[in-house]
């Protein structure tokens, strides 16, 4: 009996093309840069300390050239906190607390700001475009230099105008800490596993309308992405 069901490689399905000095480059040639950020605990900033940070954001991203995209992805994943019961050092309160705490379920967060440098034609594109009805297989803006200098200028500057407030930290993540190593799993693994800690293993991943599973796993996604969604004063 033959097998008829259509059968694919994931890398053809991978959006991205190859990671060059640190950017990622997609299909689609568009650059991207990746930042790991770092926010302030929470409830520990002050009316006066939010408005500064909502500004330091609105003025980092009017530095960026037109056709951008600014992509912030919060990730909370679901784990175990494991006490520190082996550790002799600790006092009575001390060990009494990690008992308390040991094997209770809580939300891991972590964030990462993705700096996508993309064209007209790539923003005004429908779900039915096809690269058959454009002359150039690349845009003419990736081919330009200049044009992507002025992005990588624009990136640092947003990175300093961030870096410069005082409950916002934001680090550009390398080439190993997007793609791992043979120890570590990087970023991109974290898509295959859903998972934080050790290195990503191939396992059954299912997209569906009403369900997005990998492995165990089950993804729960909100997306904001319409001023329409959000309230008028934010």
């Amino acid at each position: 009996m033959r097998n008829k069901s259509k059968i694919t490689t994931l890398e053809s399905k991978f959006p991205l093309l190859s990671i060059e000095q640190g950017c990622m480059v997609s299909k689609d040639a568009d650059i991207t840069v990746a930042f790991r950020v770092e926010l302030p605990e929470l409830f520990t900033v002050t009316s006066t300390e939010y408005e500064a940070m909502h500004s330091a954001w609105h003025k980092a991203i009017k530095v960026l050239p037109n056709y951008s995209i600014v992509h912030k992805q919060d990730w909370f994943i679901k784990e175990d906190y494991q006490g520190k019961l082996s550790d002799g050092g600790l006092s009575f309160l001390a060990r009494s607390s990690e008992r308390h705490f040991n094997e209770r379920p809580y939300l891991h967060h972590s964030v990462y700001l993705f700096l996508t440098k993309t064209n007209k034609q790539r923003m005004a594109q429908q779900s039915n475009f096809s690269s058959l009805c454009r002359g150039h297989l690349l845009p003419k803006e990736i081919t330009n230099k200049d044009e992507v200098m002025k992005f990588m200028e624009a990136v640092d500057q947003f990175e300093r105008i961030i870096n410069d407030t005082e409950q916002i930290r934001i680090v550009r993540m390398t080439e190993e800490e997007l793609v791992g190593t043979n120890e570590k799993g990087g970023l991109l693994d974290r898509y295959f596993s859903l998972s934080e800690e050790g290195h990503a293993s191939l396992e059954d991943i299912r997209l569906g309308a009403d369900l997005v599973r990998v492995g165990d796993n089950m993804l729960c996604l909100h997306t904001l992405s319409d001023t329409d969604d959000l309230p008028t004063t934010v």
